[in-house]
């Protein structure tokens, strides 16, 4: 199973109507290319632990691309993972979110959740027409990131897709 992962939003929390944010720290152990990346410390390193748990293939879906490598998989104890390459065009002209096709046309087939701020119904419904295998699209609420409630939906939909294959 695929995993999909989004970086602004779902890892990086913003737009909180307070702006406040917890703030997370890894002390000494970071890699060059993390230090002092300043939104870094928004992004709880325990959801790297979390998501490795959920037993799927992990590829970054982000514009970050290669940063994502650089930059959010040590801070989230995570090796380096496979990045979406973007197609050079323009945005679609109907209602899909830019990414939708490329990450179906990445997963050639095989079942993948994509976890994303920016998900419509538009793009579920795009996806079960365009996708012969199961595809949970996942959206993250942007002003919290991820949370319990979103892996325990991870969590049960990945149960539910077990029992079908």
């Amino acid at each position: 199973m695929l995993l999909f992962l989004d970086v602004d939003g779902p890892l990086i929390p913003f737009g909180a109507a307070d702006g406040a944010y917890p703030v997370y720290d890894r002390g000494s152990t970071l890699l060059p290319d993390t230090v002092g990346h300043p939104l870094l410390s928004r992004v709880d390193p325990a959801l790297g632990p979390r998501l490795a748990a959920l037993g799927c293939e992990l590829v970054w879906a982000t514009t970050w691309m290669d940063d994502a490598n650089a930059c959010l998989a040590p801070w989230l104890g995570l090796p380096a993972l496979p990045v979406v390459e973007w197609p050079d065009e323009d945005a679609p002209p109907d209602l899909l979110h830019w990414k939708t096709r490329p990450l179906v046309a990445w997963a050639a087939g095989r079942p993948f959740i994509w976890i994303d701020d920016e998900v419509t119904e538009a793009d579920r419904s795009w996806v079960a027409v365009h996708h012969s295998s199961a595809a949970l699209l996942h959206r993250v609420d942007h002003h919290y990131g991820l949370t319990r409630a979103d892996f325990s939906a991870l969590e049960k939909w990945l149960e539910a897709a077990g029992r079908q294959a």
